[in-house]
């Protein structure tokens, strides 16, 4: 048995408990900022906090985006990824969906909830990774679709979302297989585009890699509050700037980025500007496989 496994099947309860919730927020006309923060709200009234700050890509945005604290723009017609993670003591539950506004782009997101669906069928101790690539892949592709080859599902451990191993949408023909109490999230993305990923310069989201000396009294007493309140765990310059202001809050991420005690985490977009869809699950790879983020 895998240590702490009540506390990885909370997280995963309360993490599935807060997306459905969360995507029957997003409607035409909602605020996107109030919308996030409804979610991570909801996250802690159920017993835990948010592994991360809630994230929306819209249409060819991938990843990695969540409202600044002024931000007053809502939701349209767009394609939006929805993903939600809670953690209790650092153990995480990460999933997420796609919700269309547009009622445009119901076989992309049908693709991706189906190559997820497929993938989970094969799950067991022995298979190989690739094996969930290749099914992912053929999913995808027989939808007429691409999968984004530059983004993966991935290992979850203790303060840790993105561990070994990688859980690739797509062949790669690798060799290693599936292990015995592994937590894996298994994370297809589908796409209109190239199937590639890129990064966008500016960020929001950021996390604590390396707690490095400071010179500024600002950046030290922020810096202090990220390791205490977030760990390892990412956090965003909108939940800073509720407890310490917006101009403090971007003196001191900017300082403590240049002497590299944060990570950035910024946007991921489709190379081609394609529209993108993704539907993510939490497993426990055992004798019995479990969907920690059944919903």
């Amino acid at each position: 048995m895998i240590e702490d496994i009540d506390k990885w099947r909370k997280a995963g309860e309360i993490t599935a408990k807060a997306i459905e919730y969360g995507r029957n927020l997003i409607k035409s006309g909602a605020n996107i900022r109030e919308v996030c923060d409804l979610i991570d709200q909801k996250i802690i009234e159920l017993g835990a906090k948010p592994a991360w700050p809630t994230q929306v890509g819209l249409n060819h945005v991938a990843a990695h985006y969540t409202p600044d604290a002024d931000d007053t723009s809502v939701f349209n017609d767009e394609l939006v990824c929805l993903d939600v993670g809670a953690h209790v003591d650092g153990f995480v539950g990460d999933t997420a969906c796609t919700v269309d506004l547009s009622g445009k782009y119901s076989d992309l997101v049908n693709a991706a909830k189906e190559a997820l669906e497929a993938a989970k069928k094969i799950v067991q101790i022995g298979t190989p990774l690739s094996e969930l690539g290749k099914t992912i892949q053929e999913v995808i592709t027989s939808h007429g679709f691409s999968p984004i080859k530059n983004l993966s599902g991935h290992g979850i451990s203790r303060w840790v979302i993105h561990d070994s191993p990688s859980v690739p949408n797509f062949n790669t023909k690798e060799k290693d297989v599936l292990k015995q109490g592994q937590i894996i999230a298994i994370e297809p993305f589908a796409t209109t585009g190239v199937g590639f990923v890129e990064e966008i310069e500016r960020s929001n989201i950021f996390s604590l890699v390396d707690k490095r000396p400071v010179r500024s009294m600002f950046a030290r007493e922020v810096m202090n509050f990220v390791e205490w309140e977030y760990e390892s765990l990412p956090f965003t310059t909108r939940w800073l700037a509720k407890k310490f202001g917006a101009g403090k809050t971007n003196i001191a991420i900017k300082e403590l980025l240049a002497n590299g005690s944060l990570h950035s985490h910024p946007p991921l977009v489709e190379r081609n500007k394609g529209m993108v869809a993704v539907w993510e699950n939490t497993l426990l790879v055992d004798d019995k496989v479990e969907v920690l983020t059944n919903f």
